[in-house]
């Protein structure tokens, strides 16, 4: 049995989210037509589509494992997934054959190559790296529609960089999380923060070992409330030490989110060197 790693990209405007959905069952019945990204009746799952792409491709079923579970409308530039298979492939066959069948959903696999079985996309992370995209300017948006947050009102950059500061380090993030997060625990150790402005686009990069359900969408719906005005940087602050979800600030839109990367200790970063041909 060998196992093998991939990275995919995806737009999640034609996903259901990563997770297996009963929606996977209604596409695999009727895979003539793939799903439209605008007016999709039942939208696939990404680890369906992937799973679906496999059995295409080799006439065999397998569970497709995924580095973490995004939300409907999120995408990914990033995201890491590994997958058992009983014979071994040229991993340039594997990324051609993959790709072949899910091109048309608005998902690309970026690279496939082997790994040791005791690698595991989820559990093997050290880090997890996500990216929020805010638009702030009074015309609505245009061509980054379902790829980042339209906010038209003017926001206090320097302001929410002094609040984001705050999140760094190890709190409870209690108050930042969704009422549907199944994490017994509330404590995280957020690495990175950072806040970047080329004129009117603001990017928001997180870096974690892990986050909690909507954690980073939270955090960002809070930071833009204190840009706006609504909430001083200081109540970040007050949030980690007593906070509730009732008082920190709205769940920022899924489409501003991009699972950016996932990293792994070096012992998982190398490919295993199997008697295969190399693609010249």
């Amino acid at each position: 049995m060998s196992r093998y790693k991939v990275v995919v990209e995806y737009d999640g405007s034609f996903f259901c989210g990563w997770q297996r959905q009963r929606s996977d069952f209604i596409q695999e019945a009727d895979d003539v037509n793939p799903p439209d990204s605008a007016n999709a009746g039942a939208k696939p799952s990404v680890q369906g589509t992937i799973e679906r792409a496999i059995f295409k491709l080799t006439g065999r079923r397998a569970l497709v494992e995924g580095a973490g579970r995004t939300d409907a409308g999120v995408h990914a530039l990033g995201q890491v997934a590994h997958f058992d298979w009983d014979t071994p492939i040229e991993p340039y066959r594997l990324l051609d054959g993959l790709n072949f069948y899910v091109r048309p959903y608005g998902c690309s696999v970026l690279s496939a190559e082997p790994v040791s079985a005791d690698f595991h996309a989820r559990f093997s992370a050290t880090s997890r790296e996500y990216i929020y995209k805010i638009v702030n300017r009074h015309a609505p948006l245009a061509l980054e529609k379902a790829r980042a947050w339209h906010v038209p009102r003017r926001l206090d950059v320097a302001s929410i960089k002094q609040a984001a500061e705050s999140f760094l380090g190890t709190h409870n993030f209690n108050a930042f999380r969704a009422a549907a997060c199944q994490s017994n625990n509330p404590v995280k150790t957020l690495d990175i923060l950072d806040i970047y402005q080329r004129q009117e686009c603001i990017e928001i990069h997180a870096k974690a070992k892990s986050f909690l359900h909507n954690q980073v969408r939270i955090m960002v719906g809070t930071l833009i409330w204190v840009g706006l005005g609504k909430y001083s940087a200081s109540i970040i602050t007050e949030l980690l030490k007593n906070g509730g979800r009732v008082k920190s600030g709205p769940t920022a839109p899924p489409h501003g989110l991009y699972l950016s990367a996932v990293n792994y200790t070096p012992a998982h970063k190398n490919n295993l060197n199997l008697d295969h041909d190399k693609k010249s």
